[in-house]
């Protein structure tokens, strides 16, 4: 469908989750690009994750600020090299609160800092099954951007991995901000359109930086 026949608008999929497409400007996503490719590096940098069930998961994943792995956070990539987490830059948690702001009003704006970033990445064949973002110990509204490659976004509910449930098309630069009764809803994804990514972002495949508050930063309170 041509974007600029039907622009795409601001909507809101459940109660407090918002899909704002083209969020990141051009300038925007190459500087999140670059930032995310300095972050796979090692130490501590891309790698599979393994499910306890003895799963692997086709998106690889890195983690800023805290280690998330199945289903806990840490200190260091307790299920790759050991090293050290990378920190939690300041301007992400700008760039969280900003976009929360503008997806569900100030109001909506936790006191507590962006302390977490998962970043995924897709190539053509990845999935990611149904699934809430239910580890961390505060329920602040959780921030997705999108980079590169097209997917098919499924949005849930928090009862159940099954219907109801929208699919949502999140492409390059989109935000898709999930809090308040949204914010323990199952999502996922489905589908992965390999070579949607705009050429001029020179990025092969899919990323998704997912932005979270943990609440476990405060003193005594490492992960395992």
């Amino acid at each position: 469908m041509d974007a600029e026949l039907f622009p795409r608008d601001r909507t809101e999929v459940a109660p407090g989750a918002v899909h704002l497409p083209a969020w990141l400007d051009a300038g925007r996503q190459r500087e999140l690009l670059r930032a995310c490719r300095e972050w796979a590096r090692p130490p501590a940098g891309l790698r599979t994750v393994h499910t306890p069930g003895g799963g692997t998961m086709t998106a690889r994943q890195v983690c800023l600020g805290l280690h998330w792995h199945p289903y806990a956070y840490a200190r260091t990539a307790v299920d790759g090299d050991g090293a050290p987490v990378k920190p939690f830059p300041a301007w992400l948690d700008d760039l969280g609160r900003r976009a929360v702001t503008d997806a569900l009003g100030a109001e909506a704006v936790t006191a507590e800092a962006y302390d977490v970033a998962l970043v995924n990445f897709y190539d053509g064949d990845a999935r990611m099954g149904m699934h809430r973002d239910a580890d961390e110990r505060v329920d602040a509204p959780v921030v997705s951007l999108s980079l590169g490659d097209t997917c098919v976004f499924r949005f849930g509910n928090p009862g159940t991995r099954t219907r109801p449930w929208t699919d949502v098309e999140l492409r390059s630069g989109d935000l898709f901000v999930f809090g308040g009764p949204s914010r323990f809803a199952y999502h996922g994804v489905p589908r992965v359109h390999a070579g949607t990514a705009p050429p001029e972002l020179g990025l092969t495949g899919r990323l998704n930086i997912t932005l979270r508050v943990s609440g476990l930063q405060e003193p005594g309170a490492d992960g395992p």
